[in-house]
């Protein structure tokens, strides 16, 4: 029997390794668009955070999710960062 290998992501704050369902996705969308992905399989450049306040405030303080994103990100997608990571 075969095992499955886990798909592993690194944190845009912290740099750590781990498995994907563990983060919190924020994708450009082919269009252009920032959101929030919470299944982990929409279309688009995906940047991962875990889910800890000071890894967010890390990514936004260098602006790592600007730049793997290529684009601004707009005030509401960090609103919906902080309430989820938050709650």
């Amino acid at each position: 029997m075969t095992v499955k290998k886990v798909p592993l992501r690194r944190c845009a704050g912290c740099s750590e390794q781990k498995s994907k369902k563990e983060f919190v996705r924020v994708v450009r969308t082919p269009e252009g668009e920032i959101v929030l992905d919470d299944t982990g399989k929409a279309n688009g450049r995906g940047v991962y955070l875990c889910p800890k306040k000071s890894c967010l405030q890390k990514a936004r303080k260098a602006k790592r999710l600007e730049r793997n994103l290529d684009t601004a990100i707009p005030e509401e997608i960090w609103n919906a960062l902080e309430e989820k990571i938050e709650g």
